[in-house]
């Protein structure tokens, strides 16, 4: 069982708080917020009660460097801004000037450096958990996003806090994706696409015992077209996983279980925006072009298998959706999606290109959740223990 934060008592003392503010930046501004927006809520709670709040996070892959580019000074703005109260960035995560901060000035949130700077963060070592477990005392994870790491700041110094649990964004996280495993509304559809069968396979795998039907686009359908003996044209394969394609292919033929790939496709001469194009079934895939995205009678298909559904789970684009040429699939299912949740459906969206997708088609706010973790969400539904989550679990 995992406490929640309301559960813990934290009135008066110090909290570390564990968040995903893993976000892109460019130039020094923070292009998309999504990952800091949805942590707010559980910030402002613990502000009620505590006496401070030491907020960790990492930011790209420094690699146990300080690098000026990976600084989350533009994360402290933006908190600042958000909270509407004062934010200190500490100079770094650990040391003697980050423990006056936290101890003994009169700052209530103060934002560590990224962990990251230091290479024993990723390599969970003891004496550098100890040294983050030393700033609080209690103990608060809500960085969903970074659940499937065995990094310190996520198992290693849990281990020392008698108070710990979940903040809101990593229990609604978990709520969710729970109950898609556990007990999802039927008919449950999941829809994958994306570059790589290899990346999925466990997803394919787990969720073929709990939904109805699978929808399959992106790259990966083309590893599943070459397994059938079908051209594919030069579009993008991994040769290594056919057995692995056919493999899947025969379990759900033996299994009954609707596993929908694209009948046609948009394909184009180069992997470039501008390219020529054209619509072509999938038999009729010329030698010398690509398939790079589904095709209308491929989203007719999964518009139909959408809108019946009362569980969706996407994580994948359907084809190249950052070249407009070859976005409409990808657009397509995501209002189909959004269509299917107005209509009553529990929708959950994961992995970083399909939220991007929603976003792009202006449905973001219409989908039941949007998750923030595209890997640790990935690993969770192939039914995974998250680090993260065993941590704060009591035995």
């Amino acid at each position: 069982m995992i406490l929640k934060l309301e559960e813990l008592e934290f009135t008066n003392k110090i909290v570390f708080l564990r968040v995903d503010f893993n976000v892109p930046i460019n130039q020094g501004k923070i292009t998309e917020p999504h990952r800091i927006d949805s942590t707010l809520p559980t910030i402002q709670l613990i502000l009620q009660r505590a006496k401070k709040v030491v907020i960790a996070s990492h930011l790209g892959r420094p690699d146990g460097k300080v690098a000026p580019e990976y600084s989350l000074a533009p994360v402290r703005e933006h908190l600042e801004h958000s909270l509407k109260e004062p934010v200190v960035l500490a100079p770094d995560c650990v040391g003697a000037e980050v423990e006056w901060l936290v101890h003994d000035s009169g700052d209530r949130v103060i934002l560590l450096q990224n962990l990251r700077f230091h290479k024993e963060e990723e390599k969970n070592d003891a004496n550098f958990s100890r040294a983050l477990a030393s700033l609080a005392e209690v103990y608060v994870d809500d960085a969903f996003g970074a659940a499937h790491r065995a990094h310190a700041s996520i198992a290693g110094m849990v281990a020392f806090f008698k108070e710990k649990g979940a903040g809101l964004l990593l229990q609604k996280e978990l709520n969710y994706l729970s109950r898609v495993l556990s007990n999802p509304d039927k008919p449950f559809v999941t829809i994958l696409g994306g570059a790589k069968v290899s990346d999925k396979i466990e997803v394919i795998e787990n969720l073929m015992k709990v939904a109805d039907a699978m929808l399959i686009g992106g790259a990966m359908a083309y590893t599943f077209f070459k397994a059938q003996g079908l051209p594919v044209g030069k579009s993008l394969v991994e040769n290594d996983k056919l057995d692995l394609a056919r493999k899947i292919l025969a379990h759900a033929k033996a299994r009954n279980f609707r596993l929908l790939l694209p009948v046609d496709h948009v394909l184009g001469a180069e992997f470039k925006a501008d390219a020529p194009q054209q619509v072509a079934g999938i038999g009729g895939t010329p030698a010398d072009w690509m398939g790079l995205d589904i095709g209308p009678k491929t989203v007719a298909a999964f518009r139909a298998e959408i809108a019946c559904a009362k569980t969706i789970v996407w994580n994948g684009p359907m084809g190249v959706f950052e070249m407009p040429a070859f976005a409409k699939g990808t657009i397509e299912v995501a209002q189909a999606v959004a269509a299917a949740t107005k209509a009553g459906a529990t929708s959950i969206i994961g992995g970083g290109d399909s939220v991007a997708a929603a976003h792009q088609a202006g449905v973001a706010d219409k989908i039941s959740h949007i998750s923030t973790g595209g890997g640790a969400s990935l690993e969770f539904l192939a039914g995974r223990k998250l680090p993260g989550v065993e941590a704060l679990t009591d035995k």
